[in-house]
């Protein structure tokens, strides 16, 4: 059995890595297709050995989030690999263009985190996972909630709750990450801020977002992705004295800071749920969220961009007495091996 996999990005080669050994272990061919949607330098050979990830076979370097630049590029590399299955992670623009070109090649597509809703079809990432879940014959859901929207919409691939496989990784990179980069802190002494999505770093959004962090009165280290730092710099927002705005970090970098801060607040999809694992509360500024199940918990609140909602929020953050397991036990790579053995036709 030969699989293409389709990454576009530092999280989907993350949450690739624990599904590649699990396939290597089963005797599954794997082919990884990086398209390089986003260039990021912890993609590097270094990166890639000391965490044990998929060496991609193809770098396509597109450096674009074009999924219609994509497409075409994808497609030629499923024409020549001749997969029996390609499989793609999330809801980014590689996502989108690796599951176009699945259909465009008429071969079967799998979907790894399917089913997943935020309710909120402004945002592109929403638009993608519904055209995904459309087109998946195979569709590897987070949980049951997931499973049951898929139901509800008609989907007409096959659903199965498998969990998460960034839960794997998680717990397999976090320990990593704390040993090779130590904070310079006390851990709970300070709290993490991330702004990246296109919505929140424009104005009037990001100012309100800042406002709300300058009330605060906690150290927050405030990883700024380049085109948040560029936006804060050009509008000239003012940074309190105890935000303290760093370059981009690492994967490694940034799994060390979170999991050791007394909250995140973010507007990441991925951190959310790495919160939640790690044991940190989170404020996600957003007005919606695809992972429910941390909302309904008591593990993470929504706020928006409402100033008085985050200083409040992030104030009184606490996480749950009794913290239930949410998106799965940390096997999702195992049970998705079986049923694609279980599934697919032998060649």
């Amino acid at each position: 059995m030969k699989v293409l996999t389709v990454v576009g990005n530092r999280p989907q080669f993350i949450k690739s890595g624990p599904l590649s050994f699990a396939f290597l272990v089963a005797g599954i061919d794997e082919v990884v297709v990086h398209t390089g949607q986003h260039y990021d330098r912890e993609l590097s050979e270094v990166f890639v050995e000391e965490l044990g990830l998929p060496r991609p076979h193809y770098r396509l370097e597109l450096k674009t989030a074009d999924p219609d630049v994509m497409e075409p590029e994808i497609t030629r590399v499923i024409h020549r690999e001749e997969p029996d299955l390609v499989l793609v992670y999330g809801d980014t623009n590689s996502t989108l263009a690796g599951a176009r070109a699945s259909a465009e090649a008429s071969v079967p597509l799998a979907h790894v985190e399917a089913g997943l809703r935020s309710g909120d079809l402004t945002m592109p990432e929403e638009r993608a996972r519904i055209e995904v879940d459309r087109l998946a014959w195979l569709l590897f859901c987070p949980d049951d909630r997931s499973r049951e929207t898929l139901v509800e919409e008609g989907a007409l691939g096959q659903p199965h709750v498998v969990g998460d496989v960034m839960a794997e990784a998680c717990s397999r990179f976090a320990p990593i990450a704390r040993e090779r980069f130590p904070i310079p802190f006390e851990p709970k002494s300070y709290l993490v801020a991330t702004v990246h999505r296109e919505a929140n770093v424009f104005q009037p959004r990001l100012g309100r977002i800042i406002e709300g962090l300058n009330r605060l009165t906690e150290r927050i280290v405030f990883p700024a992705h380049p085109r948040t730092r560029s936006q804060i710099e050009s509008e000239g927002i003012e940074l309190g004295e105890h935000v303290h705005l760093t370059d981009p970090l690492s994967y490694l970098e940034l799994a060390s800071l979170a999991s050791q801060a007394r909250v995140i607040a973010t507007d990441s999809g991925g951190l959310q749920k790495e919160a939640y694992w790690y044991g940190v509360p989170c404020v996600t500024l957003r007005p919606s969220t695809e992972w429910v199940a941390t909302v309904e918990v008591g593990a993470n609140t929504l706020v928006d961009d409402d100033p008085d909602a985050i200083e409040a929020a992030v104030t009184i953050a606490t996480m749950p007495e009794t913290r239930p397991q949410l998106y799965g036990d940390g096997r999702a790579s195992a049970r998705i091996v079986s049923l694609l053995v279980a599934t697919m036709p032998d060649r």
